[in-house]
Parts: C-alpha cells; structure tokens; sequence
C-alpha cells in the first residue's frame, strides 16, 4: 500500500491504530471477503467484533469527542483506514447511524436529542434503515407522499417506502415524510426517527418486504407503514422543518466515502493480480493489460481522494462537482472492471454454485448494476458537470424547480 504522511496528528493515530490491531485483530476475521448481508458464525464474529471496537473507541470515530467520537478529522479517518487495510481485518462501522443519522443529528438535533441517539448508535442500540425514496418519489425526493399526522405529542406514520437497505437487522427508520401538505413542495416535510418495533417488542406498524434481487439475494426492501409511531422526541430539525436534515444526510451518502473508498479498491485489485497468478496468467499480454488499466484506475482514485482530504483540511469541502466526478469515476470503473474479469475467468464466471451460491467476483459484477444508478444516476452525474463546471445550459426538457428540490433529485437514484 503507498502510505502517504498525513501530518503529526494522522501519523501518531496510525501508529495507535496499528498497535492496537496488532494486539486484538482477529485470526479468524483476516482476509474475509464480507458479503453484503453476512450470516450464520460470521455474523457471530462480526458481531463480536463491532463490540470490541466500539470498547476500544473506533467506532465513529469522525464525531466530536463531547458526542462520543474521537474528533477525528478526514486525514486522520484515512490513515486509521489504511491501518486496518493493512492488518487484513474489516473497519466495522454503525452503518447509516454512523455515516447518515448521527451526523445529521449532531447538526440538526437538540442537546437532548443528541445525548439520547449518538450513544445508542456508538453503542450499536439502534440500527437504522433508510425511509426515503418512495415509488414515485426517488430522484426527486421531495415529490414524496407518505403522511405525519401529530396526535397528542407522536407522529403517526402512513405511506410506502422502496430500496429501503440494511432492513434485516435493523431496529429504527430514518424517514420523510410529509407533515404539512399545504406548504410547497419542499417544505412541510418532518425527518422522523421511528422504532422498527415498539419497546415490549410488539408491531409498530412498519413492514418490510424483501425485493429479490438478480444476485438471488434481497438487499432491498419495501417498507409499508401503517399507523407507525413515533414520538415528537424523534422529529430532528423541528416539525415540518425536515428537508434541510435531509440536505445534510444525502450529503453525507454521497461524498461520505471519497477520501478512502480507494482502499478497497487496492484490496480488490490485489485479489484481482493474485487470481492472475494462481491461473498462470500473468504473462498474458491482454491481462498485464487489465491489470495495468486496473491499477491505473485506483491510483486515479487514490489521488482524486488525496486532493479531497487536501480540500478538507483547508478548511473547504469537495463541493456536488467534485463528489459527481468521483461518483462517475469509481462506480463505471466497478462494473468495467468486473465484466473483464468475469471473462477472464471463462466459463466459471459463467457457472454457480448449488443454490444459486455465488462465487465473490459473480456477486460483485451482479451487485455492481446498480452503483451508476443508487446515490444519483450517472446521467444526473453528468449533467451536474455540465451545468455547475462546464457553464452549458440546463436540459430544456427539465422541469423548473427549487433549488432544494432539484438538488434531492441529483443526489438521489
């Protein structure tokens, strides 16, 4: 892996990160490949071992340390990253709690609020899900139609949800919904926090039903709420006051990964030179072709997230453009990648297991259909580009609207 010296700070937490891991990594979890929902002694281990981390403090590590975090800024989380690439073991994270909810919260939320839901997530209390796009509400969120209404001091829930992930296992929704239908368009909608169950464990009116996928898996879900509850507690931002909340959550979705998503990709493109050898193949002109065109690729992506952690830490951020060109970048890169791959593996590429069991590079080529459409189209992308960088005229066929809406609409599927 090429270290970078990200400064005093980053170095004596890399040097922490790496210490640590060399102590408590576990044998059992080294050089894992994590599918997407894991299962049976794996979900045991990876159990375990989010514990653990969140015992030690590297769990949310970005958030500030009053709110249970290690204040941690973009160069600091990159070398902790690098680390626990290095150590062969997966950086286990809260998920959308970590990553979407809390940082809204702690923007957004009052001091009770965040005393109340921050720990619940370090500590893996609250496991949450997504309630955002609707049927007819996915690229431009805020067409949304499920309905609030207050009664006495709860909100009552009702409406439909699609591509709601990471619904297996969790316990709370972070949801849209529209608590003021006479307010235009992007306004009158309330961001709402709602149990998955009520606390003696009995419905709360939330259902879920899985969508099959092509990979013979389910990672989505419909969500249908009927007569859901939650309490007024659990309105972060203020009654009808939900879509900035929301701005800062689908900022979150996209851009929250720029700095290290190249890491993964290293590892990915090890996997992908070691599968070379171990089939004899490396002397293949068209493969060292691929495996040069690949590694290309992810260092274009490592220093496309040098400058982005260069920006932060001026004090800037990377701005819609520059997480459009990053989008563009790493998700048609994926599917490019694994479609010549899965021809260099022949006819094994072509042929699953019992049960419809797929091997790693079936599922990540199955799986990556849909990274140039989740987190806003690559058309979108592209118009993004054109507008905001190259000054071109917005597409004629475009409906006018707000500029809170219209940029929902770009940053969702």
């Amino acid at each position: 892996m090429n270290s970078v010296d990200y400064g005093p700070a980053a170095e004596r937490l890399r040097d922490e990160a790496r210490q640590w891991l060399e102590a408590n990594a576990p044998e059992r979890l080294k050089g894992v490949s994590l599918p997407r929902r894991p299962t049976g002694q794996l979900a045991i281990d990876l159990q375990e071992w989010g514990d653990r981390l969140a015992e030690a403090g590297w769990m949310c590590v970005a958030w500030p340390k009053e709110f249970g975090g290690r204040g941690c800024s973009a160069l600091e989380v990159a070398a902790i990253e690098e680390e626990f690439v290095r150590a062969g073991v997966p950086r286990l994270t809260r998920g959308m709690g970590e990553g979407l909810v809390g940082p809204s919260i702690i923007v957004h939320g009052t001091d009770e609020q965040r005393h109340h839901f921050l720990p619940r997530i370090i500590a893996g209390v609250d496991r949450y899900c997504q309630g955002f796009s609707e049927p007819g509400a996915g690229s431009d969120l805020a067409g949304l139609s499920t309905k609030g209404m207050v009664d006495g001091d709860e909100v009552v829930v009702n409406g439909q949800k699609v591509w709601t992930s990471w619904y297996w296992d969790a316990t709370m929704l972070f949801c849209l919904c529209r608590t003021d239908p006479s307010a235009p368009k992007h306004r009158g909608i309330s961001y709402v926090l709602i149990p998955v169950r009520h606390p003696d464990g009995s419905d709360n009116g939330v259902e879920f039903r899985p969508l099959r996928q092509m990979t013979g898996q389910s990672h989505f879900a419909e969500t249908f709420l009927t007569d859901a509850r939650a309490p007024m507690f659990n309105v972060i931002g203020g009654l009808n006051r939900g879509w900035d909340v929301a701005m800062t959550t689908l900022g979150n979705e996209r851009g929250g990964r720029a700095t290290t998503r190249h890491v993964a990709f290293r590892e990915q493109f090890e996997r992908l030179v070691a599968q070379a050898r171990a089939r004899g193949r490396t002397d293949d002109p068209l493969v060292r072709q691929l495996l040069a065109w690949s590694y290309t690729h992810v260092e274009l992506l490592r220093f496309q997230g040098l400058q982005t952690l260069a920006q932060l830490h001026a004090g800037g951020g990377p701005g819609i453009a520059a997480s459009s060109l990053h989008k563009i970048l790493w998700s048609e890169y994926q599917q490019k990648l694994v479609e010549q791959v899965i021809a260099l593996l022949g006819p094994e590429g072509l042929v699953v297991g019992d049960d419809y069991q797929l091997g790693d590079w079936q599922q990540t080529f199955l799986t990556s259909r849909s990274d140039t459409i989740w987190g806003g189209t690559a058309q979108i992308q592209r118009n993004i580009l054109a507008e905001r960088v190259l000054g071109l005229p917005r597409d004629r066929h475009e409906p006018s609207e707000a500029n809170g809406s219209r940029q929902a609409r770009q940053l969702r599927p």
